[in-house]
């Protein structure tokens, strides 16, 4: 199927606009991220593997995980999902094959892994924020700062993908931005477990940290070994919104991950419910941002565009400059960045690297945003990518990639307002994918 066209209202797997690894089209769910509801049931504990392989099972692409994980910039990662039973339930398991795994890595190590990979930002984000909440949980644990800790298991391969690849299926899903993602109290096990600093006790101090710190409820369990692992306890606490029960919800899918062993004692399994909610779909989505904000009057004119390219790149929300007036009569810039929480410190590092500033005004602010996707249109013998923007369930924006619509333009010889007009009757077309998504 490689090469068929994809109309307007499809979306690719990775939800980049780019091709899976198998070529093929993949209709976005239906359900609306924004209406998604997501619970995680870890009563028999968690690890990386168990919720990839769960949300694998619940309808993430395999192959489009894959082709994620083959842009990190690392020995190559192999992926093999099967069918396992535990306990005589059905399961997913998955096995990890990778190269050299036991290298040991600081954070800014793997921050730069993650930062290489060709994926989708919101997957990207949510790698990284796990990362640091790691980070942070190690440094507490030894009594130093994040970036002094020595990743050993989690810095491995094997744990790299697991968070990666779960941070792509969670994005495919539309998971990310789903308001209610709840997990269950936790099963932590008990006895001790062999790490790289020795034998430690059950269950490790860097998953009591992490569960500590997210407010987790955990429970007592018969297993005498480790039933949750920190990669599992860090992508359960970055994830969760709230703890508890099975949220109210219409259930659209189910997935049943396995872990490696198979203990007489319980059915090593976690399981992931994704949901539609039967609440009415919010006007809007709300949030905090970081704003950060400098003034300068005396840098090179040539260099903002770059800055202010390098500044998005790294995963600002939002760069721009804004032409004043200063002290003296001079003509000057103030540079405005947005940024969630766990970018500030790299992108105010840019600024004062890229920059002659001295100081960097750092506030909270308030951010009201309409939920949005993006689809493919052909248009001009080519593909653009439009982005559209709901208010509530309504259609209320849509906004074509305009270095697109200009390269087609070049290249057809066709003015830019007969494309456009070409792209508004596609996106119009009832058979090509509407706006509506309700």
């Amino acid at each position: 199927m490689g090469g068929t066209p994809v109309r307007a209202g499809d979306v690719r797997a990775d939800g980049s606009g780019q091709p899976d690894a198998s070529g093929a089209a993949r209709r976005a769910p239906r359900d609306d991220p924004g209406q998604s509801v997501l619970w995680i049931d870890a009563g028999n504990g968690a690890a990386g593997d168990m919720l990839l392989a769960a949300l694998l099972d619940a309808g993430a692409d395999l192959d489009a995980v894959r082709a994620g994980l083959s842009t990190l910039p690392v020995e190559p990662i192999e992926l093999a999902l099967e069918p396992v039973r535990r306990h005589g339930l059905r399961a997913a398991a998955l096995t990890v094959r990778v190269g050299d795994s036991s290298t040991e890595r600081h954070l800014s190590d793997v921050v730069r892994i993650v930062t290489g990979a060709r994926i989708p930002e919101p997957a990207r984000a949510f790698a990284l924020a796990t990362f640091d909440r790691l980070a942070a949980a190690e440094a507490r644990v030894h009594g130093i700062g994040p970036e002094q800790v020595h990743f050993h298991e989690v810095g491995a391969l094997d744990a790299i993908a697991d968070v990666v690849g779960c941070s792509l299926a969670l994005h495919q899903l539309g998971l990310l931005d789903a308001p209610v993602r709840v997990v269950s109290p936790v099963a932590v096990g008990s006895g001790t477990v062999r790490s790289a600093h020795g034998p430690l006790p059950v269950p490790a101090p860097a998953v009591l940290e992490l569960l500590t710190g997210a407010g987790a409820p955990v429970r007592a369990h018969r297993a005498e070994f480790e039933l949750c692992t920190p990669t599992g306890a860090a992508l359960l606490a970055t994830l969760a919104t709230d703890w508890g029960p099975v949220p109210d919800c219409v259930p659209r899918a189910v997935g049943v991950g396995a872990g490696r062993a198979d203990p007489e004692s319980h059915p090593n399994v976690l399981r992931v419910l994704v949901g539609q909610s039967r609440t009415a779909v919010p006007d809007w989505q709300e949030g905090t941002l970081y704003q950060l904000e400098t003034t300068v009057d005396d840098l090179d004119p040539r260099i903002w565009p770059d800055l202010l390219d390098q500044l998005r790149t790294a995963g600002a929300a939002d760069a721009w400059c804004t032409a004043v007036l200063m002290r003296k009569g001079r003509p000057g810039q103030v540079l405005t960045v947005l940024a969630e929480a766990d970018r500030v410190d790299l992108l105010c590092r840019i600024v004062f690297e890229q920059t002659t500033t001295l100081g960097i005004r750092v506030g909270q602010v308030r951010r009201r945003s309409l939920r949005r996707d993006q689809v493919e249109v052909p248009v001009g013998g080519g593909v653009v990518h439009v982005k559209r923007g709901f208010l509530g369930d309504r259609l209320v924006t849509r906004q074509p990639e305009y270095d697109e619509l200009l390269a087609a333009s070049r290249r057809t010889g066709t003015p830019m307002a007969g494309l456009l007009a070409e792209l508004d009757r596609a996106l119009d077309d009832p058979h090509g994918g509407t706006a509506d998504q309700s």
